[in-house]
């Protein structure tokens, strides 16, 4: 089977957690504090905190910038529940715009319309790696003194003009280990504003700078050093990973453009291929099992709004969808935003992870072409 993702974790990554068991400093310590000034660099900003997931990060981002009870953030709802979860969990309303038809990004035409008086914040979502419109939603959060939140959880050393992603607001990236680099779990928080960063790494440590003075209340959401030391691994790997990735995804668009709908890249923009997602305008999971009895894995990213999951439906009245020009309230009007349920319904994702080889690549173009016919 063609596995649609696979962690490259090696000898390296063996030797450097061995070296944090020897060492006998297993919580936070010197290998967290490195990973942190080489992810900084990466970002091209001056200050990042690691926490235990990318959950963590967006959480701990929302509450170190003042978000919560009566305040709105306006997101995506095609995206992993995780991102409008952290919303609720702060006690903030989540507002959903609609996406762009070909990036499936948050569409940022749109966010004004969406915007209230009681707008805090945007968070996009840098979905399977290509960068969001930052320029567009960076004017609309200056213009009306938002906060800017990016969730860059599937967008390790992404560009847009070839700034960083994660440096144009408040960066949120996480480490599963389907990442496009991985410490097992974890995240990590950019930001050029040293306050934020101040107030994430009290949150993260029960709310004490020094053992056991606790100058604000915390969480335990720290990351230990085994999954720091495998981070500097991978983050030394981060280049050549992606360019795999890119040079994988150049194959698979060469080869099947034409025939199906295959991944947009701006102008501008560096997309990194967290995935690389097809879009199937027949019935999308005969597509995936035809391609599963082939020996080919494939992922839908996401199959269900998150506003239409389960959860949301039944018991969560705090969220509104912001349709076009106007905002409806879900629970009353039924809203309904029409692109992402579109993409919700259409889109496939191949594999693209560094670790294919020439042969599985053509294997896979071979049949989705045969499905093409």
């Amino acid at each position: 089977m063609i596995s649609i993702s696979r962690p490259l974790l090696g000898d390296d990554e063996a030797a450097a957690v061995f070296r944090v068991f020897t060492s006998g400093q297993l919580a936070q310590g010197e290998q967290v504090a490195a990973f942190e000034r080489h992810f900084a660099e990466l970002c091209q900003v001056r200050e990042a905190v690691a926490v235990s997931s990318g959950t963590a990060a967006l959480h701990l981002a929302l509450l170190a910038h003042g978000i919560g009870p009566g305040d709105e953030v306006i997101t995506t709802a095609f995206s992993f529940a995780g991102t409008a979860n952290v919303i609720l969990l702060v006690g903030a309303t989540p507002v959903f715009v609609d996406i762009e038809p070909d990036t499936y990004n948050i569409d940022a035409a749109l966010v004004e319309a969406a915007l209230t008086p009681r707008t805090k914040a945007i968070l996009p979502v840098h979905l399977y790696g290509h960068p969001c419109d930052m320029k567009r939603l960076g004017q609309t959060a200056l213009a009306n003194d938002l906060i800017l939140i990016e969730d860059a959880c599937q967008a390790h050393a992404a560009k847009l003009d070839g700034k960083a992603v994660g440096s144009f607001g408040t960066g949120c990236f996480s480490f599963y280990p389907t990442k496009n680099m991985t410490t097992g779990e974890g995240g990590m928080v950019t930001t050029n504003d040293p306050m934020i960063a101040e107030r994430i790494r009290l949150m993260r440590n029960h709310g004490q700078r020094e053992r056991y003075h606790h100058t604000t209340i915390g969480y335990n959401l720290r990351m230990t050093e085994m999954q720091a030391a495998i981070g500097l691994v991978q983050l030394g790997k981060l280049e050549q990973f992606t360019e795999q990735r890119i040079a994988n995804a150049n194959f698979l668009t060469q080869c099947l453009s034409g025939r199906i709908q295959t991944p947009v890249v701006r102008p501008g923009y560096r997309h990194v291929y967290h995935q690389y997602t097809i879009q199937v305008p027949g019935d999308r999971d005969a597509w995936a099992a035809k391609l599963h009895a082939r020996g080919i894995g494939t992922g839908i990213h996401y199959p269900t709004p998150i506003y239409q999951q389960p959860f949301y439906r039944d018991s969560v009245s705090q969220f509104r969808i912001s349709c076009r020009n106007r905002v409806m309230n879900t629970k009353a009007s039924n809203g309904h935003l029409l692109v992402t349920e579109m993409a919700a319904s259409q889109v496939l994702s191949l594999p693209v992870h560094p670790a294919l080889s020439d042969e599985e690549l053509t294997t896979i173009v071979r049949e989705v072409l045969a499905l093409c016919d």
